[in-house]
């Protein structure tokens, strides 16, 4: 487990958002977090201009007292191709020197070769895939090139699948993170390490997941029955660590979705958690995605899909009762292509409640408020069309705008009470990881089982129980199922 090098943390304004409520004592106070480099200056707001309202102006005895909002946000952007490793604004190094794969072994090298890979099974993986038997056999003829070739051969099988993960792409369902560890730490580089070092199992432990869960695990398969349904459990977790970068960074946002829980972490220690709703089973499952959160917008709007606008009517339903649709927040416009457009607008109706995290992607998932707070009593919450829905959503969204943006605890409430549509982009990224563990440390740091909701075990138990792949992909072929989000009270 890394240790966390900065003194304790301390988080002085209470962000506790149930209705407003800060601890007043610290009201003025900037909320900070030691070592993190946290104060930003503000960020520049987003303005987006108001379109035509098709529906007729209310009557004056019907206007509402409270401040209209501006409209916007009304699609994504087209995806930023911004990967993981530009969240982190260089706090890694990507290796630029290319080492061969193939280097020099002398036999007591390659002997501790034969030991590392007979006690591989600590990690997770099979000694069989790394064939002992047969390296001993060409160790037994002395040191040549034929030495050179298996024993570097073999060393990388064991980098390829610590650092990256033993499941081929076919087994990991859903699973879009774009892990950069093969760039970051090279194989030849690795290699050479090794082998000047001296120290093999180093070497290899320098590309094995840091996160403390990744220990846990490894620390509970040496107390579990080889073969066993809870073995196999664990090691297809272990593997799932291995999926994501090495190192996931000093501050990010963390969700594992079989648990319906969210973590602000800072070095990987747990600052505040977070209920969540994520997607039902099936098509509008939530997938697993590595993104960047560049901002957060408070009193979103909503511009509601095409699919509900036409597929259910909404459109007819909002022009033929300016009354109800006024009521909802909702504002029609037509485009030039004579479709309707639905935006509902900020406000106590609005969908997604009070904040939304603009994090641009494929997949257009995204983390929000709800108006549905009730929901989150429930113990089983995969209820959403992928989207997540968060717990106590504006106190996340105004500790964000403070680390991330600068802002105060004062001028994140004024923008969030203003009730208008407000931008607040974020002067560095912060990256946020969808994860799917269906075994791991839960929020009070006991390893835990969770239900595996989308039923994604099976195939990397499978992947385990076939022989190594070789020369994986690292880019599934999966299909995007871009969601129309349905935010709507269930």
């Amino acid at each position: 487990m890394r240790q966390i090098g900065c003194n304790t943390g301390q988080i002085e304004t209470l962000l506790n958002f149930g209705g407003l409520s800060f601890m007043k004592a610290n009201m003025r106070k900037s909320l900070f977090l030691a070592g993190v480099g946290l104060v930003l200056p503000v960020a520049a707001l987003a303005q987006q201009a108001e379109p035509e309202n098709l529906l007729p102006p209310a009557p004056v005895e019907a206007l509402p007292t409270t401040s209209t909002a501006e409209a916007g946000d009304a699609d994504y952007d087209a995806p930023t191709q911004d990967s993981i490793e530009k969240a982190f604004d260089g706090t890694f190094e990507t290796v630029q020197q290319v080492d061969p794969v193939v280097q020099s072994w002398s036999i007591d090298q390659a002997n501790a070769l034969v030991s590392l890979i007979e006690g591989i099974d600590s990690e997770g993986l099979d000694p069989e895939d790394y064939d002992a038997v047969g390296l001993q056999g060409i160790i037994a003829q002395g040191a040549s090139a034929a030495l050179d070739a298996a024993a570097s051969e073999r060393f990388v099988w064991l980098v390829e699948d610590m650092r990256d993960g033993r499941t081929p792409m076919a087994g990991r369902k859903q699973w879009f993170v774009m892990d950069p560890d093969a760039d970051r730490y090279r194989s030849g580089k690795i290699l050479k390490t090794a082998l000047t070092s001296g120290d093999l199992g180093s070497a290899l432990d320098s590309v094995a997941p840091l996160h403390p869960d990744y220990a846990v695990l490894r620390e509970a398969l040496a107390g579990a029955t080889p073969g066993s349904s809870e073995f196999r459990q664990i090691q297809a977790n272990m593997d799932r660590w291995r999926w994501l970068p090495r190192d996931l960074g000093g501050q990010y946002l963390i969700t594992n979705v079989p648990e319906y829980q969210l973590r602000l972490t800072v070095n990987d220690k747990i600052v505040r958690t977070y209920r969540t709703i994520v997607g039902k089973p099936g098509r509008t499952a939530t997938p697993q995605l590595a993104e960047v959160v560049e901002g957060v917008i408070l009193n979103p709007t909503w511009t509601v899909p095409q699919s509900i606008v036409r597929g259910e009517g909404l459109g007819a339903r909002v022009l033929g009762n300016p009354g109800w649709a006024r009521a909802k927040g909702y504002k029609a416009t037509r485009g030039a292509n004579g479709w309707v457009t639905v935006v509902q607008q900020p406000g106590p109706t609005n969908s997604l409640g009070r904040m939304k995290l603009d994090m641009p992607n494929r997949h257009a998932i995204f983390l929000h408020d709800t108006p549905s707070r009730g929901l989150f009593k429930n113990a089983s919450r995969a209820l959403s069309h992928g989207c997540i829905r968060t717990e106590r959503a504006t106190e996340l969204a105004l500790t964000l705008a403070i680390l991330q943006a600068g802002l105060t605890a004062d001028e994140g409430v004024a923008k969030l009470t203003s009730g208008k549509y407000t931008r607040v982009r974020f002067e560095k990224k912060m990256p946020v990881y969808i994860t799917y563990f269906t075994m791991a440390t839960d929020i009070e740091g006991k390893l835990s089982t969770f239900r595996d909701l989308y039923g994604r075990d099976a195939a990397v138990i499978d992947a385990f129980a076939k022989p190594r792949v070789a020369n994986r992909s690292r880019v599934t072929n999966e299909q995007i199922i871009v969601i129309e989000d349905d935010p709507r009270t269930i």
